[in-house]
């Protein structure tokens, strides 16, 4: 039988058995593969693996609880022989419903970069976005959790009634800037209300708007200028959409403004090209890209003045962070965001370790970098933060990691490391935060100690290759 034609029939084979559950998985369809020399070319020699995509479409209630077929990307390490943890990967803001993972576009490049590595990667598309119908309920933090929830569903049954890929129990967590708030989201509800559903192994989320209704309101709010303003704008539809706070936008912003956000509402223009046209009218008519001057002046006045006004109750709705992880948790930001602010990540950190968080931090990655260049860093310290609780295997009843744990000390280091446990000839690479790498040698089982070259103070990536398998650890040079 043909390939494709052997998914077809699989996956209404599939929907027949699940029709009595509220969430189905509905089909998937191969999007093509990606080979391990063109992912080492891309993204550097940390990658194992090729990769298999598949578009996954699945069940989810909206917003009014009707439900929806949603879409997402899955991706599987191209090694049929291997059981792999499942990462939740949630992508950032994208500019258009068709701009999403499951079409190979929307930042789907970060799964990928996930499943080189050794996690079947599901990323899923959010309501109102790839298949599902309506308006997307931006940063709506229960749809983004429950989307994410039911695709995660969805690839649980993919991997019971088929061979395409074998799941251990472990759940990685990941997003960046949207996908950060997302991935908090989904954090939130599977150890709060879904609890023991998913083993969460680990989480890490990066650069993400955690407090809506207190650092962004400020931001979006505030007298200083934003060169961001479609994201107020997508705000506002989208609370509208689900908390109804408007009859229709006269009422509320500035007939010159109107219009402008009308187009993009319609789909008749882009969030990228919203955006442009929202800062060359507010420079036109203020001077400055201030995004508040795009309101009425007297619904402003209410919502500054009014802290149960309608609208402050849905962005206090949409906040993330007040609530304590159990499992290690990283908040990956960078201080020079111009995005997202900060102060999301520190005010997070604080608050969730006040109410009692067992391992949270956060950490800034890159004092100099803004939203765009937070991505790398962010997600390459993402990638070392997971690697020691991740678990691959080669069969159902063999959990161990497919290299011994190995122990590396002194760290701090300076001059040498030594690699206990490590195997016999194994390729060592260090690499800085920038993915450079700066040393390279093989070990001997007789002698674990590795000599170091002189390198400039911070921390590096340190990969042990070997014919059964991957170690990555930190190590600080001083």
């Amino acid at each position: 039988m043909h390939h494709s034609t052997r998914l077809y029939w699989l996956a209404m084979l599939l929907f027949f058995n699940t029709g009595l559950r509220a969430q189905q998985l509905i089909s998937f369809e191969s999007k093509g593969t990606i080979s391990l020399a063109e992912l080492a070319a891309e993204f550097g020699p940390l990658v194992q693996n090729g990769v298999v995509m598949y578009k996954i479409r699945y069940t989810t209630p909206d917003v009014q609880g009707v439900l929806d077929t949603a879409s997402g990307l899955l991706l599987i390490p191209d090694v049929p022989d291997r059981i792999f943890p499942l990462a939740c990967v949630q992508h950032g803001t994208v500019s258009a419903k068709d701009d999403v993972p499951s079409n190979l576009r929307g930042g789907y490049e970060l799964g990928v970069a996930f499943a080189a590595l050794g996690y079947v990667a599901a990323m899923p598309d959010f309501l109102g976005l790839g298949d599902s119908r309506g308006f997307h309920p931006y940063v709506h933090a229960d749809s983004e959790a429950s989307a994410s929830v039911d695709m995660l569903l969805a690839v649980q049954t993919l991997a019971e009634e088929s061979d395409l890929l074998t799941l251990n129990d472990q759940l990685f967590i990941t997003g960046y800037s949207q996908g950060g708030h997302a991935g908090m989201a989904l954090h939130r509800e599977l150890e709060l209300n879904q609890n023991g559903l998913f083993n969460i192994a680990a989480a890490a989320h990066l650069s993400g708007p955690y407090s809506i209704s207190g650092v962004m309101r400020d931001l979006f709010l505030g007298e200083e200028p934003y060169f961001f303003p479609a994201y107020v704008a997508f705000t506002l539809l989208s609370y509208n959409l689900v908390y109804g706070l408007y009859d229709q936008l006269e009422d509320v912003m500035r007939p010159e403004y109107v219009a402008l956000v009308a187009q993009y509402l319609e789909g008749t223009v882009d969030l990228n090209a919203l955006n442009s046209q929202l800062i060359e009218q507010l420079e036109t008519d203020f001077g400055a890209s201030i995004a508040r001057n795009m309101f009425q002046d007297s619904i402003l006045t209410e919502i500054i003045t009014n802290p149960e006004h309608p609208f402050n109750a849905a962005l206090r709705d949409n906040d993330v962070y007040e609530w304590s992880p159990e499992v290690p948790t990283r908040l990956f930001y960078c201080r020079a965001d111009d995005q997202v602010p900060f102060r999301n990540s520190v005010l997070a950190d604080s608050v969730m370790n006040m109410l009692g968080a067992l391992d949270l931090q956060a950490i800034d990655v890159n004092t100099n970098a803004d939203h765009g260049g937070c991505i790398f860093p962010a997600v390459l310290n993402t990638i070392f933060f997971f690697a020691p609780y991740q678990m691959v295997a080669t069969n159902v009843t063999d959990w161990a990691a497919t290299l011994p744990d190995i122990r590396l000390y002194p760290n701090p280091a300076a001059d040498f490391i030594v690699l206990e446990n490590a195997p016999d000839a194994a390729l060592v690479q260090i690499f800085d935060l920038n993915g450079r790498v700066h040393f390279s040698t093989r070990t001997r089982s007789d002698n674990p100690t590795i000599s170091l070259p002189k390198l400039p103070q911070g921390m590096y990536a340190v990969r042990v290759a070997a014919e059964n398998g991957t170690w990555t650890g930190k190590m600080i040079v001083r």
